[in-house]
């Protein structure tokens, strides 16, 4: 008996331990070996754990809109920057850097924000 609980238990972690380590997919879907910057329009702000998330609107030379997302730390990591659920608001303009998603889509790992001409700070820096 005592040896099935031990089996139970081994396999109950090898269950577990690998969806815990899926979960976070850290930096790996973005090019961090180049940093683009763009200006855009705020159309939405999701002020989340495990990633906050701003959508905002880019014009191309044509004035043709892109939609894109940018990932930016978690909400715990940002409200102690000073970051609340009203920081970005439709309408804001932003300039915002980032690590492009590798696979071409129009989202980015942020580095830097701007928003109405004021720098956010992100929970990654001094």
């Amino acid at each position: 008996m005592k040896h099935a609980l031990v089996f139970l238990g081994l396999a109950a972690t090898i269950l577990v331990v690998p969806r815990t380590a899926e979960g976070h997919h850290g930096y790996a879907a973005f090019d961090q070996k180049t940093v683009v910057t763009l200006k855009g329009t705020v159309t939405d702000f999701h002020f989340v754990n495990p990633h906050s998330v701003a959508e905002f609107d880019v014009k191309d030379d044509q004035g043709q809109v892109q939609q894109w997302h940018a990932e930016m730390p978690s909400r715990s990591a940002l409200s102690p920057r000073g970051w609340t659920p009203n920081s970005l608001k439709p309408g804001d303009e932003l300039t915002i850097s980032g690590y492009r998603a590798k696979n071409g889509s129009p989202s980015l790992w942020v580095t830097r924000i701007f928003a109405n001409g004021q720098e956010l700070k992100l929970a990654h820096e001094n």
